[in-house]
């Protein structure tokens, strides 16, 4: 027998950590208000939700995990979260709120005010007691009857195994990440504040010296004026309002022309958006002194964790001013350092081995610069004569390959010749004809079988597939040939997510998880901890599949972000 419970928490009545419990079950129903419970009668609750044997059902297990953390109360044995298991079925919906999966699934109507109490969100005052528990209630039956139909769903389509052992327990990680939070410097924030406060006025005085009087810098009217009326430069896009001043856009015209007034605009623009984003960071700071972002792993439809309240994968890495963003993120007191640990080229190293291109396969055994290599091969020159020119095109590709790019998309972005980008391709897949057949491959057989699937069995399924509508059908092709690749990717790092925390606690160790970030996890490293740290990282991000090439892992140790960047 499955319970269902749902959890909310109360603001307002009774204090910000207080919650109440809904359980039902064959039998009957139950309300908890925990602000109304004697001694005796939290301890039989909490002894019941820290049941490991006591199967449970709930929406929002992460959410409720962190509700029942306020009060010291524990969790276990939760076996359905069905805002995640709703994901698994349908990973391409956009809205995984109990009310739309009822209504979708069940044709059950669910109130907003219900839907609220089961997202933790609902406050209720002295006389809407009796409402409250109804509506409690109510969600926690919708919860029972919504699993209990994913059941079948989850196993239709083999998706039960990543729900009990990969995405619940994923869950708990992130909620004990979400509540230990990072460490933000406000000084070093304020003074980055300061000092991109300096480059955006400079910016935008040079910017009115260079065409001799004052614009709206953020104005794309008067933007148009200035650049394709007054100095003449070569018309962008056509749009509706005149000619594109987008930064794509920009950034070419500044290529081609080289004008001062574009340098200092795109200068300005850049430090503005960084000022933005520190703006942004520093009113998410708690009055713990750190950030809390929230993390969701039913938005992305290839399984990618996202970060949002803030959004930390946001930060920008490829620029130093970007880059820099990462320093105001610290180490707390009472740790010796940030340990960060990322996966170099995990999606090229899991296109080798879904492709089983022997060429890839022994580079990487090997241990040569995958990039150098591929680029020793396509232009015919020894690796020590590849130029970072040669280089870069080639990384351009092998990546936006694992991404359906075209020859006009590679064109685009390497600003060649839509000619020479598809002699570069054709030579790619001249000497690496297993990659080619396996794109190939990848698209008919989802075609056939309606979905693609990841290293783990995560299925995308696609319609669109055989859309008679071409642009559907495009899109969709494209979602074939990067799901598996991506969605892998997405399934390795929550693999070693769990493959840490888990070695962490077998090891007794202080040091804890804070932040994962695309490819890349960020630890808290505790005083004499450091190398037993590393060493478990390594070793469990290693372990986290079974490739026909090595995972290979970069660790850097710092006392901020950016020092501990590699």
């Amino acid at each position: 027998m499955r319970s269902a419970v749902a959890v909310d928490l109360v603001p307002g009545r009774i204090g910000e950590d207080a919650a109440a419990v809904a359980i039902v079950h064959d039998g009957g129903a139950a309300y908890i208000d925990l602000a109304g419970q004697d001694a005796a009668s939290e301890n039989v609750l909490a002894g019941w939700l820290r049941d490991a044997g006591a199967a449970k059902v709930m929406h929002g297990y992460k959410a409720a995990l962190k509700a029942l953390a306020s009060r010291g109360l524990g969790l276990e044995g939760v076996v359905d979260d069905t805002s995640i298991s709703g994901y698994l079925i349908q990973p391409d919906r956009r809205s995984y709120e109990l009310a739309e999966l009822a209504q979708h699934h069940l044709n059950i109507s669910v109130s907003t005010e219900a839907a609220k109490a089961g997202q933790l969100e609902l406050a209720f005052d002295g006389e809407d007691d009796a409402a409250a528990a109804g509506a409690l209630v109510h969600v926690a039956a919708v919860v029972q009857t919504l699993s209990r139909y994913f059941e079948t769903e989850l196993a239709e389509r083999k998706a039960q195994d990543l729900l009990t052992t990969l995405e619940l327990p994923v869950s708990r990680v992130l909620a004990d990440m979400e509540l230990a939070g990072i460490a933000i410097d406000m000084l070093r924030l304020d003074e980055q504040l300061a000092d991109l406060g300096k480059v955006i006025d400079n910016a935008q005085e040079l910017a009115f010296a260079a065409i001799g009087h004052e614009v709206n810098l953020g104005s794309p009217k008067q933007l148009q004026t200035v650049l394709f009326d007054e100095l003449g430069l070569p018309k962008t896009k056509k749009i509706k309002s005149g000619y594109t001043t987008d930064a794509a856009s920009l950034k070419s015209l500044l290529e081609k022309t080289g004008h001062e007034f574009l340098v200092q605009l795109m200068a300005h623009r850049e430090s503005s958006k960084l000022r933005q984003m520190l703006e942004s960071l520093k009113k998410s700071v708690a009055d713990d002194g750190r950030i809390h972002t929230t993390y969701a792993q039913n938005v992305a439809a290839t399984g990618r964790i996202s970060s949002n309240n803030p959004n930390l994968q946001n930060i920008p890495i490829r620029s130093e001013e970007g880059r820099r963003v990462r320093g105001i993120f610290v180490v707390s007191e009472g740790y010796d350092c940030l340990l960060s640990a990322d996966y170099s080229q995990i999606e090229m190293r899991i296109m080798a081995h879904l492709s089983g291109d022997a060429g890839l396969i022994q580079a990487y055994k090997d241990g040569e610069d995958l990039h150098r290599f591929v680029g020793s091969n396509i232009f015919h020159v020894p690796t020590d004569q590849v130029t970072s020119a040669m280089r870069s095109k080639v990384k351009a590709m092998s990546y936006g390959l694992a991404y359906g790019l075209t020859s006009f998309g590679l064109s685009k972005q390497l600003e060649i010749s839509v000619d020479e980008a598809r002699t570069l391709m054709k030579d790619y897949f001249d000497r690496f004809g297993a990659v080619r057949d396996y794109l190939r491959g990848v698209v008919d057989q989802a075609r056939i079988d309606g979905y693609t699937a990841t290293i783990e069995g995560r299925r995308r399924y696609l319609p669109d597939l055989t859309s008679t509508d071409r642009q559907l059908r495009e899109n969709a092709e494209r979602i074939a040939l990067n799901s598996p690749i991506q969605g892998s990717a997405a399934d390795i790092i929550k693999r070693a997510m769990l493959g840490v925390a888990g070695a962490l606690a077998e090891q007794g160790l202080k040091s804890r998880m804070l932040l994962q970030v695309h490819d890349e996890l960020v630890l808290e490293v505790a005083h004499g901890e450091r190398e037993a740290v590393e060493k478990l990282v390594t070793e469990q991000m290693g372990a986290a599949a079974k490739l026909t090439v090595p995972l290979d892992v970069q660790i850097g140790i710092g006392s901020s972000w950016y020092e501990a960047g590699h």
